[in-house]
C-alpha cells in the first residue's frame, strides 16, 4: 500500500504574487499538477494536498483530479505539522507514505520509483532522496555514514560551522513506513531557529534512516521566487527539446525555442528560431515551423509550412501554407492543400480543400468550399451589432479585392464577386456580383481655392 502526501499549504511571500505558489504556471502546468504527474505511475491507493494559504483557490483549481483527497492545515506551523494533519486521515492505513512538496516539480517518476524501491528493499523506517550540490546554501545538510545511514538532518539556519561544510543536502522528499512515522510525529518540537516543527526531525527518532543519492541534482530543485521559476523553466525546456531531438525533429536554434509537455512532434519536423508551442501542440511528419511562430493547442498534419504566425485552438491538414504574419483563431478549421498567406485571420470557420486566401483578409464565422479564391482584402463582416453571422461561400468561388460579405449569406458554387463589391443578399451557383458604386469622372476638376 502507498499513500502519497503533497505538502502545499504555505504562502510562497518570495513570488510576490497573488496566484498561489503551488499554482504558478510552468512548461503549460502548474507546479503542483507536476508533482503530482510525477507520482502517477507509482499507482497510489491514496493520494493526499496538505492546503492552507488560499486553500480555496487551491481546491478549485485541483477539482477535477478524480480522488485526491485535501487536508487542511491551519495555521502553517511547519513541514512537520502539515504532515501530523495527516494522522486522522490516514489512520488506520498500513503501508508507506511518500511525502512530496508542491514548490519540487522536476522530479522524474523513475526516480520516485527508484526511491520506493530502495525504501521497501532496505527495510528502513524512512528514506529521503538527497544529492550533493557545490554550493549547498540554504538546504538542510544530511549527516550520513558510507552505508547511506543517516544519522541527522540539520536545517541549514541551524547549522553550525562544521555542518555546513557538508555538501550531502536534503531535497525535502521523504518515503516513510507510516506506521512508525504516525508512532514518533506526536513527539515533535519546535525547540529550533524558527519555532516550527520540521518534519526532518522524524529522521533521527526514526531507526533504520537511509538515503538515496540522486546523479541529476536539477531534479530536485525548489522553487521559492521568480528566479527559480526562471531556473526550473530553463532545466525543463532543455529536457524536452533533448527528447525531441532524439525522436527526429531539427531545432535550427534550440535555445530560443520553448514547448509544454503536451507538445507532439512527427518525424523530421524542422523547427526555426523563435517558435513556441503550447498546450495540446500536436504537428505532423515533414513540417516545417517557423521562424516565429506560436502554435497554441493546435493540430498541424503533415508537410504544412508555417511562418511568422500564430494558431490557436486551430487545426490545419496536410500540405497546408501558412503566413507570413497570419493568425488562425479557434475553431479554424483548414483542409489539405489550403494556403493562408500574410495578414490573414481566421476564425470560427472552415475552409474546404485548395481554398486559397492569400492576402488582408479577414474570414469569420464562415464555410468556403473546395478551391475557393478570396481576393486581397476581402472581409467577411460577421457581426451586426448583437449577434454574429455566418457566411457560406460555395466550391470554386472566387471573390475579387477589397470585397465585403455581409453575413447572413450564401454565395452558390462557382460565383464570381467583382472587386471592391459590398454584398448584402445571396447570389446563385454560376453568377456573377458586383455591388459598388458607379465611377465618377469630372474632367478638368479644381478643387476648393
Amino acid at each position: 500500500m502507498l499513500a502519497v502526501a503533497v505538502l502545499a499549504a504555505g504562502k510562497g511571500t518570495r513570488m510576490k504574487s497573488d496566484l498561489p505558489k503551488v499554482l504558478q504556471p510552468l512548461a503549460g502546468s502548474t507546479l503542483v499538477q507536476r508533482v503530482l504527474a510525477s507520482c502517477a505511475g507509482l499507482a497510489p491507493q491514496r493520494r493526499l494536498l496538505i492546503v492552507g494559504h488560499q486553500a480555496e483557490w487551491v481546491e478549485s483549481t485541483l477539482a477535477a483530479d478524480a480522488g485526491l483527497e485535501f487536508v487542511l492545515q491551519q495555521p502553517q506551523l511547519g513541514t512537520g505539522h502539515a504532515v501530523q494533519q495527516l494522522l486522522d486521515p490516514l489512520a488506520g492505513f498500513d503501508g508507506d507514505l511518500l511525502v512530496l512538496n508542491g514548490d519540487v516539480p522536476l522530479l522524474r517518476p523513475e526516480t520516485l520509483e527508484m526511491l520506493l524501491s530502495r525504501h521497501r528493499a532496505s527495510g528502513a523506517a524512512v528514506t529521503l532522496l538527497t544529492a550533493r550540490l557545490a554550493d549547498p546554501t540554504g538546504y538542510g545538510r544530511v549527516v550520513a555514514n558510507a552505508a547511506g545511514e543517516v544519522s541527522a538532518i540539520v536545517e541549514h539556519r541551524d547549522c553550525n560551522d562544521e555542518q555546513r561544510r557538508i555538501d550531502l543536502i536534503n531535497a525535502g522528499i521523504y518515503c516513510f513506513n507510516w506506521a512508525k512515522l504516525a508512532a514518533v510525529l506526536p513527539e515533535l518540537t519546535t525547540d529550533n531557529d524558527q519555532g516550527e516543527l520540521y518534519l526532518t526531525d522524524t529522521v533521527a527518532l526514526l531507526s533504520p534512516a537511509m538515503h538515496v543519492e540522486v546523479a541529476d541534482a536539477d531534479e530536485l530543485n525548489g522553487i521559492n521566487d521568480r528566479l527559480q521559476l526562471a531556473q526550473c523553466e530553463a532545466v525543463l525546456q532543455q529536457r524536452l527539446r533533448e527528447h525531441w531531438m532524439r525522436e527526429g525533429v531539427t531545432f535550427t536554434d534550440p535555445a530560443s525555442c520553448t514547448l509544454s509537455e503536451g507538445t507532439r512532434f512527427g518525424r523530421d519536423v524542422v523547427v526555426e528560431p523563435q517558435c513556441h508551442f503550447r498546450g495540446a501542440a500536436v504537428i505532423g511528419e515533414g513540417c516545417r515551423i517557423g521562424p516565429g511562430c506560436l502554435i497554441d493547442n493546435a493540430t498541424v498534419g503533415d508537410r504544412v509550412e508555417i511562418v511568422y504566425s500564430v494558431v490557436r485552438e486551430a487545426r490545419v491538414d496536410a500540405d497546408c501554407a501558412i503566413g507570413p504574419y497570419a493568425q488562425l483563431r479557434p475553431g479554424a478549421e483548414l483542409a489539405a492543400g489550403c494556403r493562408v498567406g500574410n495578414f490573414v485571420e481566421i476564425k470560427n470557420s472552415t475552409l474546404a480543400s485548395g481554398v486559397k486566401v492569400n492576402h488582408l483578409s479577414y474570414i469569420g464565422d464562415a464555410d468556403l468550399g473546395a478551391n475557393v479564391n478570396v481576393g486581397a482584402g476581402t472581409i467577411t463582416a460577421n457581426y451586426d451589432g448583437v449577434r454574429k453571422h455566418r457566411t457560406v461561400i460555395g466550391a470554386g468561388s472566387k471573390t475579387g479585392a477589397n470585397s465585403v460579405l455581409v453575413a447572413p449569406i450564401t454565395l452558390g458554387e462557382g460565383v464570381t464577386v467583382g472587386a471592391g463589391s459590398t454584398l448584402t443578399r445571396d447570389v446563385p451557383s454560376g453568377a456573377l456580383a458586383l455591388g459598388r458604386a458607379r465611377q465618377l469622372v469630372r474632367d478638368h476638376w479644381q478643387g476648393p481655392s
